[in-house]
């Protein structure tokens, strides 16, 4: 399917992947992008530079309102799923909440796809689905072991998707993200910590022995991939890995953050209890049942799709920490809670 002249809803689509991804449609040539977004995480400056295109739409909806999504897609012609509660710790602690936002919202966007005869979903899942890994880089048929509530609400709403797939026939696509990073993140993340505290000339903070492993994906490198999904028939019904397969330890990427400043600092180790807040960091809790490793299989990608990776993670910190620069307010002056 081509995306030239084609209309798109982007449900978070004034998030940090939502955005990057509107930003991509229209480069390849979408007729419309709606973005539709509650904006509870979702962020205005993120698309204010979106403000005096005149194919895009804005529509302040949340996904748990089904007769505004219906209502939203019926002149659409594919549905990129983005809207998620995305927080750990917010689904540690209201794990009702997230299964809400992540399984109940699925369900409308299905729903509604199905009777607006919408020719794509493309759905954003997680690598959390996996749980602790048994093997690395996990391929997509890596057992599924969720062990915090996001991971099992974003399998159940990734299930749910394959089923409508196969039982309805509504042509779907699956993308099992990595850790997505680059401009516009939200702060709260590791990457975004680092950033900050060395921005402010302070060391980062490193929970346990540093070792533990990441898989962080460029969001350039997610747009394009999700594109080609639009695209080539052979991903419909398919389920994808999205990320580099590259193991990146915490102590790495704080040296990167560090390289990326030209500044001369020496991270601190801290061995809080899981669950419990950093004493050099007083608004920042340690994850509970903390991955050792997540590092992603991508060969299928590559091979179905003819999709790499294109943005090394030293080069991709300097762009985040460029963009940071130029957008320091971004991440609030008073750090919150996380």
């Amino acid at each position: 399917m081509e995306i030239k002249g084609k209309n798109f809803l982007v449900t978070g689509g004034a998030g940090f992947i939502g955005s990057h991804i509107v930003d991509k449609l229209l480069d390849d040539g979408a007729n419309k992008v709606t973005i539709y977004d509650n904006f509870s995480s979702g962020n205005g400056q993120n698309i204010d530079h979106l403000r005096n295109d005149e194919r895009v739409v804005v529509v302040r909806g949340d996904v748990l309102d089904y007769n505004s999504l219906y209502n939203v897609m019926r002149k659409v012609d594919v549905v990129s799923h983005q809207a998620a509660q995305l927080e750990i710790f917010r689904a540690l602690d209201d794990p009702l909440e997230d299964l809400r936002t992540n399984v109940f919202g699925t369900l409308n966007v299905l729903k509604a796809a199905l009777k607006c005869k919408i020719q794509r979903v493309i759905n954003a899942s997680s690598a959390c689905v996996y749980g602790q890994a048994k093997y690395i880089p996990q391929d997509e048929n890596h057992p599924l072991r969720p062990q915090w509530p996001y991971g099992v609400s974003k399998l159940s709403a990734e299930k749910y998707c394959t089923m409508f797939y196969e039982f309805y026939g509504l042509p779907i696509v699956n993308l099992r993200y990595g850790i997505v990073y680059g401009p516009r993140e939200w702060y709260g993340r590791v990457l975004t910590i680092f950033i900050k505290r060395v921005f402010e000339n302070t060391p980062p903070v490193i929970f346990g022995d540093g070792t533990q492993s990441r898989d962080f994906i460029f969001v350039s490198d997610v747009a394009r991939v999700h594109n080609l999904c639009i695209e080539d028939e052979k991903a419909n019904g398919e389920t994808y890995n999205v990320g580099t397969g590259i193991k990146t330890s915490t102590n790495e990427l704080a040296n990167h953050v560090i390289k990326a400043f030209n500044k001369s600092l020496d991270p601190i180790f801290e061995n809080p209890p899981q669950g419990s807040y950093s004493k050099f960091m007083p608004y920042r809790r340690r994850i509970p049942g903390e991955l050792i490793n997540m590092v992603l299989d991508i060969k299928k990608a590559r091979k179905e799709l003819s999709w790499k990776p294109l943005v090394k993670l030293e080069d991709g910190i300097h762009a985040e920490v460029e963009w940071f620069m130029k957008n320091s307010p971004y991440w609030q002056a008073k750090t919150p809670k996380i």
